[in-house]
């Protein structure tokens, strides 16, 4: 399902979704951005997390301490018991991880 929507976008539709999401060539547009907003789903604009939310983190890609709402994203147990897959709850597009006591105070990391 996600190579089919993969393979139907656009050269740049491709560039610009390995960039940001795979951290090819340390492209990530977002982590370092921190104005105010909502963060939406790249494939159905589906609102899922607030700016005021988002923290600074090592990893290379953005990181926020909770979603706009509890069913904003659908979560599905991925390896250890504190890392869920976190997926679009809208259209079921692949966003990461979420790391249970990673985030401040020991909450989650998105």
């Amino acid at each position: 399902k996600m190579r089919q929507r993969f393979r139907s976008k656009t050269k740049k539709q491709k560039k610009i979704f390995l960039t940001m999401f795979c951290g090819i060539n340390r492209g990530e547009h977002y982590k370092d951005h921190f104005e105010n907003g909502t963060y939406v789903c790249s494939e159905c604009s589906h609102p899922l997390f607030k700016s005021m939310s988002k923290f600074e983190h090592s990893s290379p890609w953005p990181a926020f301490s909770e979603t706009v709402s509890s069913d904003s994203v659908t979560k599905k147990q991925d390896g250890p018991p504190t890392t869920l897959k976190v997926r679009c709850a809208k259209c079921d597009n692949g966003l990461g991880h979420e790391f249970i006591g990673d985030g401040p105070n020991g909450g989650s990391r998105f």
